[in-house]
């Protein structure tokens, strides 16, 4: 045996014992005539003690390790004299009378602790020392109970895990593919898929009634810190089941892992909230709503006084940051440079401060007299001591600036508790949306969803009036996962495919695979793909998903570490008949 015990093993109890650890040095602190060495692994972090009264030449040894050597150590389990209480070993101490050195270290290009002092493209290049830090090592653990979890509710709840092709086919909705070139079938590809999504249509087809898989899922679009290149879903559909039936079964999933992993409970069921009010009132689809702080239109509220902001804007909205009256001018200055980021896009911002005296201030005041400012900001909720903040411009702009700048507010302010979690399912979202630059609809989610049964006449008419029954469960402000009712019927899929500007042709061309199952008695199906890495990082309490995935890849999509994507040789391109072109 390498070892008798881990590093995170001993406690008090064990005082005594005679042991052997193994593991990576790493610190070792010389005081007298004693050398003390922090020995970690997996587990955690054991002290050992060299004592030259009782070994001289095992304390040169020691002295002459350095960082990262992995060793194995043979000692006595001793009583600590100055406990530490901030590690669970830190009653205990090896009093080492055996020393091995396994293999030797370089000097590592940044310590391997939780605070390390390498910046995140030389951590990334060094991603096995990084992972190596047990605070990354903990989020991978953490994915590693997720994952866990997840299977254990699936399989009480009488899912069956099916795994599908990674080697797929192409297909026009979506994000660009990674292709793969066949060798065998020359001038043809695979593409990597981006969703199983048919492939779970289709057993579903097959009578498997409950699917589910975590599955890696492929997509080649900008990255930012909720986005890799590649990326995990929790896959699942379902068979003969309702929107309400599906809601219950992911809200059980959803406090399951709560109550396992975070030993908190939640409460069910979800609160439920249109995509039309999302939007109107928090500026996103995807509101975070732990605090409060809505947007209110007060567009009719400020038109035709005089001021151009006000009367040539399409919309004009509201939010009010409690508490905040005595904001200075500079802060206020600051947070419209703020809102004026091209990320952000407000052309500017507008205020108005309610004292709790009654008193108001705006830089609008020749224009509105103070009861008309008062009145405006009591429209939008503010009352004594606050202060209502203001944009103008077309509405989607000026909503997605003003639901953006909640946000901040709601940071600034303390209002987003990272220990809070506020779950909702936003509902019936556009089944479809315009391109102006193609001049066609997109399926707003994918072309296989439902429209409401109360739109569907709308379909051939007005089809972007056509609300779907898509849903998104949202847990503060991050999108966890999506999903609808599928489309199980031939006619109503090919309305859709027309809606999208297939000709039949085009859609047997790249969907007759699906349709042709539809003929074989498709049933009423539908399900839900949850952001497993999204998830994770939730629960982590971690702001990007990187964090919890052992290999990621950098904003450029690069693996910096072994330097993929890279080139391929001569050989290989005129083995798969590939010519590069300038």
């Amino acid at each position: 045996m390498y070892r008798t015990d881990r590093c995170g093993d001993l406690r008090a109890g064990d005082e005594g014992r005679v042991v052997t650890l193994c593991g990576w040095v790493q610190r070792i602190r010389e005081l007298g005539g004693m050398v003390f060495i922090d020995l970690r692994d997996r587990y955690g972090i054991t002290q050992l003690v060299f004592s030259r009264d009782i070994d001289n030449e095992l304390c040169d040894r020691a002295v002459e390790l350095g960082r990262e050597f992995v060793i194995s150590v043979s000692g006595r389990v001793t009583l600590r004299s100055n406990r530490n209480s901030q590690m669970p070993t830190g009653d205990v101490e090896i009093v080492v009378s055996d020393l091995e050195i396994l293999n030797r270290s370089e000097t590592p290009p940044f310590t391997v602790e939780d605070d390390t002092d390498g910046g995140d493209d030389l951590r990334m290049r060094y991603r096995y020392l990084d992972l190596r830090r047990p605070s990354v090592m903990q989020k991978i653990m953490l994915r590693h109970k997720m994952a866990r979890e997840v299977r254990n509710y699936m399989d009480s709840n009488d899912f069956i895990e099916v795994e599908t092709p990674v080697l797929y086919k192409s297909t026009p909705e979506g994000a660009r593919d990674y292709v793969v070139p066949s060798r065998i079938h020359k001038g043809e590809f695979y593409a990597l898929p981006q969703s199983p999504q048919t492939l779970k249509q289709l057993l579903m087809v097959a009578g498997f009634d409950r699917y589910y898989q975590i599955v890696r899922c492929f997509r080649d679009e900008d990255l930012r810190a909720d986005r890799q290149p590649e990326f995990t879903q929790i896959d699942c559909e379902l068979s003969f089941v309702t929107r309400d039936e599906i809601f219950t079964v992911f809200e059980g999933l959803a406090r399951h892992l709560f109550t396992t992993i975070l030993g908190r409970e939640i409460e069910r069921p979800f609160r439920r909230m249109p995509y039309s009010e999302a939007v109107s009132r928090y500026g996103t689809d995807k509101p975070d709503l732990r605090f409060g702080m809505p947007i209110t239109e007060i567009t009719d509220l400020v038109k035709g006084i005089g001021f151009q902001v006000f009367d040539n804007a399409g919309y004009t909205g509201a939010i009010v940051a409690p508490l905040c009256g005595n904001y200075s001018r500079k802060q206020i200055d600051e947070l419209t440079g703020w809102v004026r980021r091209p990320q952000i896009g407000a052309s500017g911002l507008i205020y108005i401060k309610s004292g709790s005296d009654g008193s108001v201030k705006s830089p609008v005041g020749k224009y509105f007299n103070d009861e008309s400012l008062l009145h405006i900001a009591a429209e939008a909720g503010a009352t004594g001591d606050d202060l209502t903040l203001i944009v103008s411009g077309d509405r989607d702009s000026a909503l997605r600036a003003l639901g953006e700048l909640r946000l901040e507010m709601g940071r600034r302010l303390g209002l987003r508790d990272s220990d809070s979690f506020a779950p909702l399912w936003v509902v019936d979202f556009p089944l479809l949306e315009w391109d102006g630059d193609d001049g066609r609809y997109y399926a707003m989610h994918h072309p296989f969803t439902t429209p409401l049964e109360e739109d569907r006449h709308l379909l051939s008419d007005n089809p972007g009036k056509v609300r779907a029954n898509a849903y998104d469960l949202v847990i503060n402000g991050v999108e966890i996962g999506g999903g609808s009712l599928r489309i199980y019927d031939q006619d109503l899929q090919r309305e859709l495919f027309s809606a999208l500007g297939y000709s039949r042709e085009q859609a047997e061309r790249e969907f007759g695979f699906l349709m042709n199952a539809f003929r074989y008695g498709a049933p009423p199906h539908g399900g839900i793909a949850f952001g497993f890495d999204r998830w994770t990082a939730l629960m982590g309490g971690g702001e990007s998903i990187r964090d919890f995935i052992a290999f990621p890849k950098n904003n450029s999509a690069r693996d910096v570490m072994i330097d993929s994507p890279s080139p391929l040789s001569d050989d290989q391109l005129a083995e798969l008949s590939l010519r590069l072109r300038d």
